[in-house]
């Protein structure tokens, strides 16, 4: 063979190598690639569960419901773990529990948060002006703690309270006290408070009783509070959403939908108020979703 036409068939097989070996190079980073794409949606933890904390409290039942099937549309597996106030914060300080929408602050949780929210994320309030306090229907014309005892005879000489050991009970007996009431308070449950106050609704008898919001009995009556100027029934709360340290970073998913959740009275009472005409809380909350398709699509950024 000519020599020059050796070196010239030798460069072009040298040359053919290269390519290759630079072709398989490029397929290997493409896959690669195509890997590390992979990645941040695991991270997204689109597979991954999500533990859920929640009070026992109508309302919390309520917001529970209705994100979990919210986070569950976006292909998360929760788990909702009901827990007291004080293990909810120790959890989710612990890391054991990923999230909650149940943290009632400034006022009613704070010796909680004192204690644990330096090892806990804020994310924002989901439900604004929670308030408890003297209750009576918009038809009663008293309209402050205050002109109680000048119209004692209208409402019995009588509160209308709930289980005795109930913290509101407390803000009760205390409210007498201050306001020298010449009134006493009527313990009971929650169900008989309410019941009562829906019998003499029903013939516009007045009737005062300890009531809260969030709470159904507001979405079936017309009712009002008792402006209370001792502020003995304290300022109001705001349900706000924590969660662990470090969620942000593995499961931003999660918190996306977190940093966007928020709703009105009006929505958590809708939820509760079927709860209470016979729904679980597994329906009432896929009703509200049905409902609400601007809102929950809002939360989901679609």
């Amino acid at each position: 063979m000519n020599w020059g036409v050796y070196k010239v068939y030798r460069t072009l097989i040298e040359t053919m190598k290269s390519v290759t070996l630079i072709l398989i190079l490029l397929l290997t980073f493409s896959v690669a690639g195509c890997i590390e794409q992979a990645d941040p949606n695991e991270n997204k933890g689109a597979s991954k569960k999500v533990t859920f904390g929640y009070v026992l409290w109508d309302g919390e039942v309520a917001s529970t419901n209705v994100v979990k099937q919210v986070l569950e549309m976006k292909g998360y597996e929760v788990e909702a773990k009901a827990v007291d106030a004080e293990a909810l914060y120790q959890g989710l300080a612990k890391g054991d529990i990923d999230f909650t929408t149940s943290a009632w602050l400034p006022v009613t949780q704070e010796i909680y948060w004192n204690q644990y929210g330096d090892q806990i994320v804020y994310v924002r309030h989901n439900l604004e002006g929670c308030r408890l306090g003297l209750v009576v229907p918009t038809y009663v014309e008293v309209n402050s703690i205050d002109e109680l005892n000048a119209n004692k005879e209208a409402f019995d000489s009588e509160i209308i309270g709930i289980d005795p050991g109930a913290g509101i009970m407390y803000n009760a007996v205390n409210a007498i006290e201050v306001y020298g009431l010449d009134y006493r308070l009527v313990p009971g449950s929650t169900a008989s408070m309410t019941s009562e106050l829906g019998r003499s609704i029903a013939v516009e008898e007045p009737i005062v009783v300890t009531l809260w919001s969030p709470h159904w009995a507001f979405s079936r009556w017309d009712l009002k509070y008792l402006d209370d100027s001792e502020k003995v029934f304290g300022y109001e709360d705001n349900v706000d959403t924590l969660t662990r340290m470090g969620l942000e970073e593995d499961m931003p998913g999660v918190y996306d939908v977190l940093t966007r959740f928020n709703w009105s009275h009006e929505d958590v009472q809708f939820v509760m108020l079927n709860m209470e005409n016979g729904m679980s809380p597994e329906e009432a909350a896929a009703k509200w979703i049905e409902n609400n398709p601007e809102k929950v699509n809002e939360w989901l950024d679609e």
